[in-house]
């Protein structure tokens, strides 16, 4: 039986036989080639970066901007977190949390345009 060759020249050893060399399985407790010992850094959660991005956005947009940038952050925030849950990426919390905070800010200002008009109407628009 003949394996198809590996583009980088090498074949997986046979069923039964122990790997060696780029196919032997590492010790558990021993990262993984290319990560430092200890750095405690898994390759799926190192992209959190759009996370980070709704989550900012998100909280700027509760306090400035008038919710345009809350906008931003729940886009974001359910791109980050559709992307976690594929594995994509990491995050998932983050972009929860940008969510929460995006949709509160948006219900803020809803609720505050709704009172501004309630109390127009009831006054005839004549504030004084």
């Amino acid at each position: 039986m003949s394996y198809p060759q590996d583009p980088y020249g090498q074949q997986p050893p046979p069923y039964g036989q122990q790997p060696s060399g780029p196919y032997q399985q590492q010790p558990y407790g021993y990262p993984q080639p290319g990560y430092p010992y200890g750095s405690g850094i898994n390759p799926a959660s190192q992209d959190t970066g759009m996370a980070v991005g709704a989550l900012v956005c998100s909280i700027v947009g509760l306090f400035l901007c008038g919710g345009t940038l809350s906008i931003v952050g729940i886009v974001l925030g359910h791109i980050a977190r559709a992307k976690a849950k594929r594995g994509e990426a990491g995050g998932e919390g983050m972009a929860l949390a940008a969510l929460i905070i995006g949709y509160l800010a948006i219900a803020l200002i809803i609720i505050g345009v709704g009172v501004f008009l309630a109390f127009g109407f009831a006054t005839d628009w004549r504030f004084r």
